[in-house]
């Protein structure tokens, strides 16, 4: 009885720490594109810009090069990973298969729970189109398939997705920016998340596949764009 007395006490979440807030600030940094792929990543530079100290900078560089935002060159330290097409349709390949089969599960398995917490995600992410703050989007996008995957009991699937979700924000950013798209990615998840809605496990996994496909040939010409105009500069 004594501790129920006490329990407005307990501490439900942590704050972050500085690392966490420094490997946050980078990641997003790094995905929004301020820091452009190969740029050496200056120890004493960041901690001016972050106002931390360099123990924390050197931590949050390697939890982002755990993530494959940023890797070591050679006689260079730390720069931000570099990413080309042969990366990317690794990406898109492993993402078509796993989610298109975490949208038919999830469309089979979808009870009244189940729908309820799939359209509160589904409004989430049309208000952070609505307000077009790349962070919020990217953080809605993230929910939206975490209650996917996770409904539809693909939780292992869910771990390897998130250990690629840093380089998957960089191409999500890479792709939104274009004007280039036959539908657009909202159209797209909304639906994603009707099929799933409608327990139509074969339409889901479609959606997901269309979502998926165009989405992988707008990062194509980019990317390969960035490429040839890259080899041209040099």
């Amino acid at each position: 009885m004594q501790n129920d007395a006490h329990s407005d006490l307990k501490i439900e979440q942590a704050p972050q720490t500085l690392r966490e807030i420094a490997v946050d600030r980078l990641r997003s940094a790094i995905i929004a594109g301020r820091f452009a792929s190969g740029t050496r990543l200056v120890e004493r530079t960041l901690c001016d810009q972050l106002g931390v100290s360099r123990s924390v900078v050197r931590e949050a560089i390697r939890y982002l090069e755990a993530e494959g935002l940023v890797e070591i060159a050679p006689r260079s330290g730390p720069v931000v990973a570099r990413l080309d097409w042969a990366q990317a349709r690794q990406i898109y390949d492993i993402r078509l298969l796993l989610e298109a089969q975490a949208a038919a599960d999830c469309a089979r398995r979808a009870d009244a729970a189940i729908k309820a917490q799939l359209s509160a995600a589904q409004a989430a992410l049309e208000a952070a189109f609505s307000d077009a703050q790349p962070q919020r989007l990217y953080d809605a996008t993230t929910q939206f398939y975490q209650v996917i995957f996770l409904a539809a009991g693909q939780d292992i699937a869910w771990e390897i997705v998130q250990r690629l979700n840093g380089r998957i924000s960089r191409l999500r950013a890479l792709t939104l920016a274009s004007t280039d798209r036959h539908v657009k990615g909202q159209v797209r998840m909304a639906r994603i998340c009707k099929a799933i809605l409608a327990n139509d496990p074969e339409a889901a996994a479609q959606a997901v596949r269309d979502h998926l496909t165009e989405a992988a040939e707008i990062a194509r010409r980019l990317l390969e764009h960035e490429a040839r105009a890259g080899a041209g500069a040099a």
